[in-house]
């Protein structure tokens, strides 16, 4: 990956890793898309560290986002009692624990089973149906985080790992499941962007330090990327949480439409011209 390359590349991973639009599938797509020949032994061996890499740049997007809410819950690990941010923290590690799981079990598989283009255009129209049918079927909820049960954030988690396949969105999943949980949209959209961090820093964990073995100058770009990765993840979740703010119904609708008019173009230039 050149700088251009990289430049282009975090912008995208910035903003599709919180739009429910799936980042994945726009990391298969990209390339596609501008047409880059990128060298075969970066893709087969460091394509997915340089890529948490960029994911890293979210996390630290959302750490700073909604560091009252992860303060208030480190805050009550040392204070006695219940309290609602105690219960929100039991809340978000049971929401990890599916998709930790499962990332752990099947994410090699299920990337390289499903990550050509054509797989993330299909599965990316999948995932607009999944909001748009899923939020519809949700009705109103009115609910706040606090108010989910144990069993209700492990499927909400559970539904989060359906990102590791290329086309669906972690973020549009999780909050379709919570709407389903009755969590108000807004609240819902929360909950998703409190349950992406643990994963993101997790995977970075163990993908990142392979890049300090990787080719000429790919630790120092990846770098690069990954600020610039949470600059536009920042002004990805404030727009976010604004947008699920007003909107308490169909808020879904506008990224259903993007999801499958992509998927279309991509399946139309690979397959009638």
């Amino acid at each position: 990956m050149d700088f251009i390359q990289t430049i282009i590349f975090a912008i995208i991973q910035g903003i599709t890793e919180l739009f429910p639009v799936s980042s994945v599938a726009h990391g298969v797509l990209t390339p596609y898309v501008f047409h880059w020949n990128l060298d075969p032994q970066f893709l087969k061996e460091h394509f997915l560290p340089y890529v948490v890499m960029l994911h890293l740049g979210t996390a630290v997007a959302l750490l700073l986002f909604f560091s009252r809410d992860w303060v208030n819950m480190l805050r009550s690990l040392f204070s006695g009692g219940a309290s609602q941010s105690k219960k929100i923290l039991v809340l978000v590690i049971a929401g990890t624990v599916p998709a930790a799981l499962i990332g752990v079990l099947f994410e090699k598989s299920l990337r390289h089973l499903f990550s050509s283009v054509t797989s993330a255009a299909i599965f990316l129209i999948i995932n607009g149906i999944l909001l748009y049918f899923g939020e519809k079927a949700s009705g109103k909820g009115d609910k706040e985080i606090e108010d989910l049960k144990v069993g209700q954030a492990l499927v909400i988690g559970l539904f989060q790992s359906l990102a590791l396949v290329p086309g669906f969105s972690r973020s549009g999943a999780s909050m379709v499941a919570g709407f389903w949980m009755g969590l108000r949209h807004e609240a819902a959209a929360r909950f998703s962007m409190l349950l992406a961090t643990p994963i993101i820093v997790g995977a970075s964990i163990l993908e990142v330090p392979k890049l300090r073995n990787g080719m000429d100058g790919l630790l120092s770009m990846s770098l690069i990327g990954g600020v610039l990765s949470g600059v536009f993840a920042l002004i990805a979740v404030w727009a976010l949480m604004k947008w699920f703010k007003k909107h308490e119904f169909q808020a879904m609708k506008p990224f259903a439409y993007y999801c499958w008019i992509v998927g279309a173009i991509i399946l139309l230039t690979l397959y009638a011209f």
